[in-house]
């Protein structure tokens, strides 16, 4: 792992920051358009850490069962992207999504679809926009539905004994009036975050032309 200096400066962190939430942001402007009411996504924070640490600080915040939608996704540098949601509030996003005037029972149906839709939208629209900012392409996969605890998501699947770490976003989410918070979490390999932050260099290099 010493081969890799994966340690943010504070302008590395903050320019993180912010090509995250102007992601997040246009993703709230997709989403405004499915749901036809106001939209607010927000990143407060920007954490790298490895899974387990990402599970214990979902840990800390859910006691309950976990909903995700998960997307690989391919280029200048790859890994998995999660948007997950505890169980109780990925019903209040699906019936934000279907409409209020639904049965229950229909929200139910619907959720696995609506949930694949909602994360393939802010997924998409974040990564490829940071993609974009970084001026790099993305490729993404087809969306899928998954459950468990946050131990689970974030073990399935990924390469522990490369040294996979977790780039874990808090999201705050609010979709008219709705109180619907979440996470995006990424996880890479260690060479995909070491050529992240090679990128947030050059990107904090470029506004840093630009404005002198």
């Amino acid at each position: 792992m010493s081969e890799y200096d994966l340690t943010l400066s504070d302008l590395e962190r903050d320019a993180l920051t912010e090509v995250v939430n102007i992601g997040v942001g246009r993703a709230a402007a997709s989403l405004r358009k499915m749901v036809g009411r106001q939209v607010m996504l927000a990143v407060p924070s920007v954490e790298i850490v490895t899974p387990a640490g990402a599970a214990a600080l979902i840990g800390q915040r859910e006691n309950e069962d976990l909903v995700a939608v998960r997307q690989a996704f391919d280029g200048a540098f790859s890994g998995r992207a999660l948007l997950i949601f505890p169980e109780t509030k990925s019903l209040e996003l699906v019936r934000a999504v279907v409409g209020d005037e639904m049965s229950a029972e229909q929200v139910c149906e619907l959720e696995v679809e609506a949930l694949a839709e909602t994360g393939n939208v802010i997924l998409n629209n974040c990564l490829g926009t940071m993609a974009n900012m970084l001026q790099r392409s993305l490729k993404m996969s087809l969306p899928e539905v998954v459950r468990g605890s946050g131990h689970y998501l974030f073990a399935d699947g990924s390469d522990s004994e490369q040294g996979g770490l977790v780039l874990f976003l808090y999201i705050n989410f609010t979709v008219r009036d709705q109180d619907i918070r979440g996470y995006i979490a990424m996880l890479m390999d260690l060479p995909s975050l070491a050529s992240l932050k090679i990128l947030i260099g050059d990107f904090i290099d470029r506004v840093v032309e630009h404005t002198y």
